[in-house]
């Protein structure tokens, strides 16, 4: 959805009707000491195979096997062109069947597909294993999401038993989106009242960010991605008396379409014909 290539084929394209197909990309990153890596790789119409239970891009794959969602890659990053290979599977405690609409005209969807789940990662460039907590959901659209909205905020956080999810937006119609979730192991699903809004500070690039919480304190940990248009946080809070580390993302739509912002991201995307 990030993709300068697909937005440049939108542009030329009569009524910005571009062949999505043409512009599937694979992402991966890794955060930690001394293995940080990002890989954001975009392939052409012909490197790409979907069917009901198995996406084939280049040479990377998502694949259902059984229960358990398997994901192999064998990536290069993009700037110094280091290997990232390895697998990744995700084990779901449940499968909520839950779609929430995002926008008011129901033309942005999101979908958290397994939103509480275990992880197995397995790398062999770099050697690295993983065991924690995992997290699945999917977003489609029938229109850029720069359409639709300014700029929007998501957060999840996992504990043993539960998973939760924020999700807040500025939509371009003038309306907000506060949305709060607790997926619980079992697949229930129930609301959450979040209703103090926490200031995280803005990154280096400027751009804010900002949480819900019940009257728990939020600070950032560490900043994992800072952009011109994105930013993704590790944050400090509590859910009730939990203290937990949250995964926080800041995207801002209007940085997206500046053309100075298209120009750069070349830089962080590779894409093979």
């Amino acid at each position: 959805m990030f993709s300068p290539y697909y937005a440049r084929a939108r542009a030329k394209a009569p009524a910005g009707a571009a062949d999505p197909m043409a512009h599937c990309a694979i992402n991966v990153a890794l955060y930690g000491p001394g293995i940080d890596a990002w890989v954001f790789t975009e392939y052409g119409a012909s490197e790409v195979e979907r069917g009901p239970d198995r996406l084939q891009v280049g040479r990377s794959s998502m694949a259902w096997e059984g229960d358990c969602l398997v994901i192999r890659f064998d990536e290069r990053t993009a700037v110094l062109g280091q290997r990232v290979t390895g697998t990744v599977r995700l084990y779901p405690s449940a499968f909520p069947d839950r779609p929430e609409v995002l926008d008011a005209r129901g033309r942005h969807t999101w979908f958290p597909a397994a939103p509480h789940a275990h992880v197995v990662a397995e790398l062999s460039a770099p050697a690295l294993t993983l065991r924690g907590t995992g997290y699945h959901d999917a977003n489609f659209g029938e229109e850029p999401l720069e359409a639709a909205f300014f700029d929007w905020s998501w957060s999840r956080a996992a504990l043993s038993d539960r998973t939760v999810v924020l999700y807040d937006a500025h939509r371009r119609d003038g309306s907000q989106l506060q949305l709060g979730r607790v997926f619980h192991a079992d697949g229930g699903v129930e609301p959450l009242a979040a209703a103090h809004a926490m200031q995280l500070g803005r990154t280096r690039w400027w751009i804010p960010r900002s949480t819900r919480t019940d009257g728990a304190p939020a600070t950032v940990i560490r900043t994992l991605e800072d952009t011109p248009f994105y930013a993704r946080t590790q944050v400090a809070t509590r859910v009730g008396e939990v203290p937990v580390r949250a995964v926080h993302e800041s995207l801002s739509l209007s940085r997206f379409c500046s053309p100075l912002v298209q120009t750069m991201l070349p830089f962080r995307i590779r894409r093979v014909s």
